[in-house]
C-alpha cells in the first residue's frame, strides 16, 4: 500500500507554478489575480479560504478576499461579482460555497463570468468539459487528476466507481474518468443513495472516487485487494480530545481498508491539497488567456 500524498504532489504543482510566475514579473508581465468572495463565517470556509490565499502567496498571485455578513442580500453579493467580472484586473473569481440559505447558490454560479469561472461551475463551463472541449476543469475532480498523473496511476480499461453524483465532484469525476484524455479511459460507474447492490458494485472495483460527504462509509468488505482509492470527503466531527474540538473524518474506513488498498490518499492530506493546487492552475490559465493569448498554457 502506498499513500497518495496530495502535499508532496500540490507542492510540486506549486512549485512550477511559481517559477512561472517569477519570469513573468521578471519580464513586467502581469501576474495571475484571485478574487474571493466569503459569506458569513463558517468555520470549514474560512479554513479552506484562508489555504487559498496562503496559496496564492506562495506562487506569487494577486489575491483579494471580499467578506459578507452573513445577511447580505442576494442582489449586494450579484452586484458584487458582476463588478468583478468587468474589471480587467481580476482573472479569477470564486465564491466559497457553502451560502446562507437565503440566496441561491446557483444563481450566484451563473453570474460569474465564465471566462473567470476558475472553480470550474460555470454552466457553460460544465457543458465544455463534457463535450470534451477546452475548459476549466472543476478543482477537486482536477486536483484528483493531477494526483493520479503525478503518481502514474493507470486507469485505462480500468472499472472506476464514483459514489457521489455531486455536481461538484461526482458528476465531473465521471467525466473526466471516463473521457479520451490522459488519465482517462476508464469505465465509470456512478453510485448514489439509490443504487442497489452498492457494496457488491464497489468491491469490482479497480479504482473508487468516494465522494458523499459520508464519515467511514466505505469499509473494507466492500473493496478488492489492490484497488485504488481516492477519498474526497472531509467532515467534522466533534472530538474534545482534540485542542480543535473536533477531528477530520474522511468517507473511507482508512485503518480498515489501506491493508487492502494498493494506492490510498489520507485525510486529510490527500485530495485537499490538491483541490488548492487545482485551483491556482486554474487561475493562471485564466491569466494566461487574457493577457497572452494562452502561449503559457502547458496543460
Amino acid at each position: 500500500m502506498q499513500i497518495l500524498d496530495g502535499k508532496l504532489a500540490a507542492q510540486a504543482i506549486k512549485d512550477g507554478l511559481k517559477l512561472e510566475v517569477a519570469q513573468l514579473a521578471a519580464n513586467g508581465k502581469e501576474v495571475p489575480h484571485l478574487v474571493a468572495i466569503l459569506v458569513g463565517n463558517n468555520g470549514a470556509s474560512e479554513t479552506y479560504v484562508a489555504a487559498k490565499v496562503k496559496a496564492c502567496e506562495e506562487v506569487g498571485f494577486k489575491s483579494t478576499l471580499i467578506r459578507f455578513e452573513a445577511s447580505i442580500s442576494a442582489f449586494k453579493l450579484l452586484d458584487t461579482i458582476r463588478d468583478l467580472n468587468g474589471d480587467p484586473e481580476v482573472d479569477g473569481i470564486l465564491v466559497q460555497l457553502p451560502l446562507p440559505d437565503h440566496i441561491s447558490a446557483e444563481e450566484v454560479i451563473n453570474c460569474i463570468d465564465p471566462a473567470k469561472d476558475v472553480d470550474g461551475f460555470h454552466p457553460s463551463t460544465v457543458g465544455k468539459l463534457v463535450l470534451g472541449q477546452p475548459t476549466y476543469i472543476p478543482a477537486t475532480p482536477y486536483g484528483i487528476m493531477l494526483l493520479l498523473e503525478y503518481y502514474k496511476i493507470e486507469t485505462k480499461g480500468k472499472h472506476a466507481v464514483v459514489i457521489g453524483r455531486s455536481n461538484i465532484v461526482g458528476r465531473p469525476m465521471s467525466v473526466l474518468l471516463s473521457g479520451s484524455g490522459n488519465y482517462g479511459n476508464a469505465t465509470v460507474t456512478i453510485c448514489h443513495s439509490h443504487t442497489k447492490n452498492l457494496k457488491e458494485i464497489c468491491a469490482t472495483a479497480d479504482i473508487i472516487v468516494a465522494a458523499l460527504g459520508r464519515p467511514g462509509f466505505v469499509k473494507e468488505d466492500m473493496v478488492k485487494e489492490g484497488a485504488v482509492i481516492i477519498d474526497v470527503g472531509i467532515t467534522r466531527i466533534d472530538d474534545s480530545s482534540k485542542k480543535s474540538g473536533y477531528r477530520l473524518s474522511g468517507d473511507v474506513d482508512f485503518a480498515a481498508v489501506a491493508p487492502k488498498a494498493s494506492f490510498i490518499t489520507p485525510v486529510p492530506g490527500g485530495v485537499g491539497p490538491m483541490t488548492i493546487a487545482a485551483l491556482m492552475k486554474n487561475t493562471f490559465k485564466a491569466c494566461a488567456l487574457k493577457h497572452y493569448d494562452g502561449f503559457l498554457i502547458q496543460n
